[in-house]
C-alpha cells in the first residue's frame, strides 16, 4: 500500500480535497493524509459544501498539523503550490501541483478547483 501525504499551508482546503479524492479513487491501494504547515484548526465551509456536492463528507475531516509525519516516511509528499516544502517529512518522492488557494473563490470557481484537483490525483493514481 502507498501512503499519500497532501500538505498545504491551513490544511482547510486542497489538502483535505486531495486526500479525500485519493481516498476514493485509491481503491484501497493508498493510504492517504493531509496536513498543513500552519493548520487552521478548521475545514473551510465551501470545501465541505464542494465534497458534499459529489457524495463526500468532508466535515469528518481534521485540520492538523505535520507534527505528526516528522521523521516518519510516506512514498508521496505532495504540495498544493503554497510554498510547503516540508523537509522534515520523509518522501520517496516529491511533487508540487501549483495549485491556485480557493479560499477566497466563488463557488463557481472552487469547485473549478476541487475538479483539477480531483483530475490530478486521478493522473498520481494511475502511475500507481
Amino acid at each position: 500500500m502507498k501512503t499519500l501525504l497532501f500538505v498545504c499551508v491551513e490544511n482547510s482546503n486542497r489538502s483535505q480535497m486531495a486526500q479525500a479524492f485519493a481516498t476514493l479513487h485509491g481503491g484501497g491501494k493508498v493510504e492517504a493524509f493531509s496536513a498543513g504547515s500552519r493548520p487552521s484548526g478548521k475545514i473551510n465551509p465551501k470545501a465541505i459544501e464542494a465534497m458534499g456536492e459529489l457524495g463526500y463528507d468532508l466535515s469528518s475531516h481534521d485540520s492538523k498539523g505535520l507534527a505528526e509525519f516528522n521523521g516518519k516516511e510516506v512514498d508521496f509528499a505532495i504540495t498544493m503550490g503554497c510554498g510547503d516544502e516540508c523537509p522534515l517529512v520523509q518522501a520517496r518522492h516529491r511533487m508540487d501541483w501549483q495549485i491556485p488557494d480557493p479560499r477566497e473563490m466563488n463557488p463557481e470557481q472552487f469547485r473549478g478547483i476541487r475538479d483539477l484537483i480531483e483530475s490530478k490525483v486521478k493522473e498520481l493514481l494511475a502511475t500507481l
